[in-house]
């Protein structure tokens, strides 16, 4: 029989354990939430028009207001939306393939594994850099276009930075995110997918089968997952925009830093109130996918 109090004992001990946890996390915590939520009260502060040294003082929702009124928020949202919409889903479905294909190598060849791993390492801002050398109309690939006879002369390459679709910055983000998300998959694959893979070739069913019926769902929870973590950082992102991007529309993060830059004080509230927006986006993109994450533990996929 079952002795009750070893139930006890156990659970008093998870408690004292996680109680300790807290206690050495607290101040690492406080000066987190301190600078993190005094930056964020201030800027809300300021979003609501409280700004002594401009001669504004009384709050107001009345930048926020102004924000969404305005064409230009309108043009530059939808922009921002597209960029991230576009580069997430590419490198996600990228990154599915690229998951399935190495899955098998990853147990033969370590190096696999470690090639997706060096790119995390590279912030965006070289990334963007590497793109412009090589995409640029006097980048290399012009060059090389040029001197092969496809192209007259490195000007005639197509305008593939700061052009009207945005094909530099979602090809940086595509670049940088594909790692990411593909050995975030691999994970999955590695823990629960070649079992089911296997049960699924036991009972006869043909490739497109085994991923619609065993492969998407098991990795759907990360697939999700990493996606809205990727899409949250490129709506948010600004170093890859201001280089790649055109002066008009602007993406959202450029947008606002122009109006809290601007030399018109009155125009840094709209800034922050655009930032303030942002932030709520990506926050929430962020909040979801921690939910896809907890409901996939729940169902036994490790992430």
């Amino acid at each position: 029989m079952a002795d009750p109090d070893a139930g006890r004992d156990a659970r008093t001990r998870r408690a004292a354990g996680r109680g300790s946890l807290a206690v050495m996390l607290l101040p690492a915590l406080m000066a987190v939430v301190g600078l993190f939520g005094g930056g964020l009260f201030l800027g809300i502060l300021q979003g609501l028009g409280h700004l002594p040294g401009a001669g504004l003082s009384r709050l107001s929702a009345t930048h926020f207001s102004r924000v969404w009124s305005d064409p230009d928020f309108l043009t530059s949202f939808g922009l921002t939306l597209y960029i991230a919409a576009v580069s997430t889903l590419v490198a996600a479905v990228i990154s599915v393939v690229a998951a399935l294909a190495l899955s098998r190598l990853v147990n033969r060849y370590r190096a696999v594994h470690f090639v997706f791993q060096v790119p995390l390492t590279v912030p965006h801002l070289v990334i963007a850099v590497a793109v412009l050398f090589m995409i640029s109309p006097a980048g290399l690939l012009a060059r090389v276009a040029a001197a092969a006879g496809l192209i007259q002369a490195p000007a005639d390459f197509p305008l593939l930075v700061n052009d009207r679709w945005s094909i530099g910055i979602i090809l940086t983000y595509v670049w940088k995110e594909i790692p990411f998300i593909t050995l975030m998959l691999l994970a999955v694959l590695q823990n629960a997918g070649r079992e089911l893979l296997d049960v699924g070739r036991t009972l006869k069913a043909d490739a497109w089968q085994r991923f619609r019926h065993i492969v998407l769902p098991t990795i759907f929870p990360a697939l999700g997952a990493a996606s809205l973590i990727v899409f949250a950082y490129t709506f948010g992102a600004f170093e890859v925009p201001y280089l790649l991007g055109r002066t008009y529309p602007m993406t959202l993060p450029v947008w606002a830093y122009k109006h809290y830059s601007d030399i018109d004080l009155l125009a840094r509230p709209e800034g922050i109130a655009t930032g303030i927006l942002i932030a709520g986006m990506v926050a929430a993109a962020v909040v979801t996918a921690q939910a896809l994450t907890r409901a996939a533990r729940k169902k036994g996929i490790v992430l």
